[in-house]
């Protein structure tokens, strides 16, 4: 029986504390937020009242139990210090809030895992000032907006990860859409396989999708998406500016693909990210796609020791309800 995980202690943290922050502060207590499944996120308490955010890739931290992983992949398991470093890098060169990047280390010398600290932004979730407060929510909505303009503006010379591109490389695969209907295809075969549902529809789904990809146009521009961005990766600071987090899938890709992502988690509050001039063909595509990969996902972390497997287990019936009325009632 695999061992239980166990969070970090305040002694085990003590020494990258230390090395991030100066040794001459004091580590009084730690905690782990919740929310993380690829990484550990660490509250540092400091002598003084002071706080930071610490964030530790490690396969014990790593619910998904993932592989290692192949960056050429557009969309493969996003987690890891040298994605984190690029994209943050990237973000911080076109204005793009996120916490301040304090320490980073890939040494193993504090912990036996890639580190880094970052300023803690301790406003909260803009997901938890949307049912708070939502006349104090409609600020960071407009400037989320606004970012997002910026980020799906900027050019790529290809599509793929941050890591990937901006060092030269190129990412696998074609155009955007056929990454999209590969993995979605895979996708379907997993969601498939585990549950009967979707397994009742497999080849119907498998027709539409593919319909679906015929009906795109080729296109030769694109931008920059977080890709996976809801109302909990965005943080709020204490003069109510957003800040992205969870920035390490960040990549060029379609903006079709974001949008997707932020209609299904903003809900009504959508109305305020909407944008101009989306392919409708594409969205079409790409929202089922997303349903399916909301279902194999979720599913495939419910085999292991995910502490709120209910959560997970909602995400998932909700996408197979999703993917159920996309097939009988496509929409955009």
């Amino acid at each position: 029986m695999t061992a239980p995980r166990r969070p970090l202690t305040r002694d085990e943290l003590a020494p990258l504390a230390r090395a991030a922050l100066g040794p001459a502060r004091t580590l009084t207590a730690v905690a782990r937020l919740r929310g993380g499944s690829k990484k550990g996120v660490y509250r540092l308490f400091l002598d003084g009242g002071s706080t930071a955010v610490a964030y530790v890739w490690d396969p014990a931290e790593d619910y998904w139990d993932a592989a290692p992983a192949d960056p050429r992949d557009s969309f493969s398991h996003a987690s890891g210090l040298d994605l984190f470093t690029a994209a943050y890098d990237r973000l911080t060169a076109l204005g793009i809030r996120t916490p301040r990047l304090l320490f980073a280390d890939r040494s193993h010398t504090h912990l036996p895992s890639d580190v880094a600290v970052v300023e803690d932004v301790r406003g909260g979730s803009l997901e938890d000032l949307l049912h708070r407060d939502p006349e104090a929510a409609e600020g960071p909505l407009r400037e989320l907006a606004e970012a997002l303009r910026t980020l799906h503006a900027h050019p790529a010379p290809r599509h793929g990860k941050v890591a990937v591109v901006d060092n030269g490389g190129s990412a696998q695969g074609g155009s955007c859409e056929q990454v999209v209907l590969e993995r979605a295809l895979a996708d379907l075969a997993e969601a498939a396989a585990r549950d009967p549902r979707i397994a009742a529809v497999r080849e119907a789904l498998y027709d539409r999708l593919h319909a679906l990809a015929e009906t795109v146009r080729p296109r030769s521009r694109i931008g920059l998406v977080h890709g996976e961005l809801g109302p909990d990766h965005v943080l709020v600071d204490e003069h109510g500016h957003p800040a992205l987090i969870d920035i390490e899938g960040l990549l060029y890709f379609d903006a079709e693909w974001e949008h997707v992502f932020l209609r299904q988690r903003f809900h009504d509050d959508y109305a305020a990210l909407r944008a101009e001039g989306l392919d409708e063909d594409r969205l079409r595509l790409y929202r089922l796609a997303m349903h399916l990969s909301l279902v194999a996902g979720p599913l495939r972390l419910l085999d292991g020791d995910f502490p709120d497997p209910e959560f997970m287990r909602a995400i998932a019936e909700h996408s197979v309800g999703q993917t159920l009325t996309l097939l009988e009632h496509p929409v955009p």
